[in-house]
């Protein structure tokens, strides 16, 4: 656990020389010079490279000549020969494209059941505990507790974002293990009282075709009770994987949350690693689709309020652009607590968290929701 006297600490930017609490050490300069200055994120480069060598990843999405191409999510990663791809699941081997979970049939993940209502990022809406959608996509008015969600976690990720909550998907990665079967997690599935699954991780991106694989069998086996499909994702899907995944939600009640890490390109990649990519354009296709299910809203996305970094400036950019696509779309404000690299940060303020509210309001969005409270402070 990060100590107090860490978010306290003044840092300074190595562009600028602004000094703050609200400066990271890991991305090493100030978020108004990632903005303005080529050279800054340059430097905030630096540590994910610096990371991702320890873990024996490749630093960048590769663009071997010469290479295969993955096409798995949209980073398309051209992967030389005996190389890995950005996630470390998939190796050119021999010329060919070898996915080392196994998939679709096997994964590298983790599961559980979690008791409704959960602490998922659409709890406030969704049908687990909420009720929404009764009887077609719901057992009960007002929530279903008794029962659980199975949770699966995914031991790969396509970004390298310095804060990462669930950080230690790596170690099932650097182990490769556990990997699970069809088999077993179907029989987990099917247990009477899960009533819905979600995709997390790491991000479920890296192995989708396990996830698609599992969940249509799911369904073949599930036909007369309540089985939703929810992903929880970074949202760098393919564009041509996408629909399916969209689609698995959609026709099970299910929903689809994107974690919109940034606005502007400069800012989302010294977080993530990565650029944009399709994010938005995904986004965009996802929204637009959830007019064919007014019951329960198909989309969610979610902003991590890092302090310093995703401030007014990243706020209102993400913000106009859901209202633009529909001002129902449901928007979570995630209080962020420090991890991983960014660990020298404090938690959100509650300053910090209104202030978003207020600006996506302003914006033109109805369902905003603040959530994490528990770990606002007045830390700035």
């Amino acid at each position: 656990m990060p100590h107090s006297k860490l978010w306290t600490a003044e840092k300074t930017c190595k562009l600028c020389g602004k000094k703050s609490r609200l400066i990271s050490e890991a991305i090493g300069v100030c978020v108004d010079c990632l903005r303005s200055n080529p050279e800054a994120l340059k430097i905030a480069m630096e540590t994910h490279y610096s990371e991702r060598k320890k873990w024996g990843l490749p630093p960048e999405p590769p663009r071997a000549p010469g290479g295969i191409k993955c096409g798995l999510c949209d980073l398309d990663c051209v992967i030389p020969e005996d190389g890995l791809g950005y996630c470390g699941l998939v190796k050119n081997i021999g010329g060919r494209l070898v996915h080392l979970s196994g998939q679709p049939y096997t994964a590298l993940l983790d599961y559980y059941y979690d008791p409704h209502p959960t602490n998922c990022v659409a709890y406030w809406f969704c049908p687990g505990a909420t009720g929404t959608g009764y009887p077609k996509y719901a057992l009960r008015r007002g929530g279903e507790q008794g029962y659980v969600n199975l949770a699966v976690f995914y031991g790969a990720c396509n970004h390298n974002c310095l804060f990462c909550q669930n950080w230690f998907y790596r170690e099932l990665l650097a182990k490769k293990e556990p990997k699970i079967g069809t088999e077993q997690l179907l029989k987990a599935a099917l247990d009477p009282r899960v009533t819905c699954v979600c995709f997390f991780g790491g991000d479920p991106g890296p192995q989708v075709l396990h996830a698609i694989y599992f969940s249509r069998k799911l369904l073949e086996e599930s036909k007369n009770r309540i089985m939703r499909i929810c992903w929880e994702s970074n949202g760098h899907f393919s564009p041509r994987i996408l629909p399916t995944v969209a689609r698995l939600s959609l026709e099970t009640g299910g929903i689809v949350k994107f974690d919109l890490k940034a606005w502007s390109p400069q800012v989302y990649k010294a977080l993530t690693g990565v650029d944009v990519g399709n994010l938005y354009r995904n986004t965009e296709y996802v929204a637009k689709l959830s007019g064919q299910r007014p019951e329960i809203p198909l989309f969610t996305a979610s902003v991590l309020l890092v302090p310093g970094y995703i401030d007014e400036t990243e706020i209102r950019g993400i913000t106009r652009f859901l209202a633009k696509l529909s001002p129902e779309i449901p928007l979570s404000l995630l209080a962020f607590y420090p991890r991983y690299l960014m660990d020298d940060l404090p938690p959100t303020s509650k300053r910090h968290a209104y202030e978003a509210l207020r600006i996506a309001k302003e914006e033109g969005l109805e369902n905003v929701w603040i959530g994490n409270s528990w770990l606002l402070g007045n830390h700035y």
